[in-house]
């Protein structure tokens, strides 16, 4: 039989989770299509064919499609 976490033992945990984030990077990595078209304001079409000519940079995992963030910013800021 297991016993559940103490009071205690959750406060310590969240604060380990909290402290833990605080490292993370601010930015993404990497985001879905329907993120960047969120992010950017650009058309999801519009997109798609930038992504078609080659001047935004994909990663396939699976049939998931990911931008690199870098690959937003870098069209964004010109």
């Amino acid at each position: 039989m297991t016993r559940s976490p103490t009071i205690e033992e959750r406060r310590q945990a969240r604060q380990e989770a909290l402290a833990a984030m605080e490292t993370l990077p601010t930015e993404p990595i990497s985001v879905r299509v329907s993120t960047a078209v969120k992010l950017t304001g650009i058309p999801r079409s519009t997109l798609y064919e930038l992504i078609k000519s080659g001047e935004i940079e994909t990663v396939k995992i699976g049939r998931s499609t990911f931008i690199p963030y870098r690959c937003l910013r870098r069209l964004v800021e010109g």
